[in-house]
């Protein structure tokens, strides 16, 4: 359970750090205080599924993409990578697919 509590808390810092807001500005969002985010994001609090998807929507974020493992086919997904989709989830499908095939050009994949 502790692992899974750390897994969400680093998601969500990684999700809020994305999105350029302190724990403060979380907190706002989420209607609750910094020092219950800042236990969230280190593992410490049991975080109820209601508060999850304040913060998931307050990230704009899918409540399952804070629940995920963060494992895709067995790779986990670094900070550069997790940046890089939430970017480009916000994009059509087309302009995603020019990105892909400009990377498989990069790295000649």
């Amino acid at each position: 359970m502790e692992q899974t509590l750390t897994r969400i808390g680093r998601k969500i810092r990684q999700y809020r750090k994305l999105k350029g807001l302190t724990q403060e500005q979380l907190a706002e969002l989420v209607g609750t205080n910094f020092s219950y985010i800042g236990k969230i994001e280190r593992g410490e609090y049991n975080v109820k599924i209601h508060t999850l998807e304040k913060i998931a929507n307050a990230l704009e974020v899918s409540l399952s993409a804070l629940l995920s493992d963060g494992d895709h086919k067995g790779i986990e997904m670094s900070g550069a990578v997790l940046e890089a989709a939430v970017l480009l989830q916000n994009q059509s499908e087309t302009d995603q697919q020019k990105v892909v095939e400009i990377l498989k050009i990069m790295f000649r994949t």
